[in-house]
């Protein structure tokens, strides 16, 4: 069966992101690494691809050069079950980036993430439409997506 792997394209900073990504997530870990040769366009023996693992997602890590940026078309959902969750990857990843709003952030990296706890899912999927507008109209409000605010914003309506 074929796969689907993330490929993300830094300019020179692959390893700094790789080990940024593994310091956050707990089950992480490099599979694999290739480096340039000669007639590679980076250095002799730089880094070039490092295959990693965040959580059982595989995700490939190019040193690529300058000529691409990373925006907002393409993000990364972490999905979280608790308040604890969700502050520890909110903080981890937006340290050195972007705090938006709804649940996204940017990394220092430049790469997306939205920052999201399931019971978002549960909430607006709700068969009452009037709750779960309200807990859309709630969490439109937010910043880091707030657990005690979107169940409010249900229990309210």
């Amino acid at each position: 069966m074929p796969s689907i792997t993330p490929f993300l394209w830094f300019d020179d900073q692959a390893e700094e992101a790789v080990n940024f990504y593994l310091s956050i997530f707990d089950d992480a870990r490099v599979l694999t690494q290739t480096r340039f040769g000669e007639v590679g366009p980076g250095p002799d023996g730089s880094i070039m691809t490092i295959e990693f693992e965040l959580q059982g997602q595989k995700l490939v890590a190019l040193n690529g050069g300058p000529h691409f940026t990373f925006n907002e078309a393409v993000s990364f959902v972490v999905n979280c079950e608790t308040a604890e969750e969700l502050d520890h990857f909110w903080e981890k990843l937006s340290e050195g980036g972007q705090q938006s709003h709804c649940g996204w952030l940017k990394d220092k990296f430049g790469v997306s993430w939205q920052v999201v706890p399931t019971l978002l899912y549960r909430l607006i999927n709700d068969a009452n439409q009037e709750k779960s507008q309200m807990v859309m109209a709630a969490m439109l409000q937010m910043g880091k997506l707030d657990m005690v605010g979107l169940q409010t914003a249900y229990d309210d309506a």
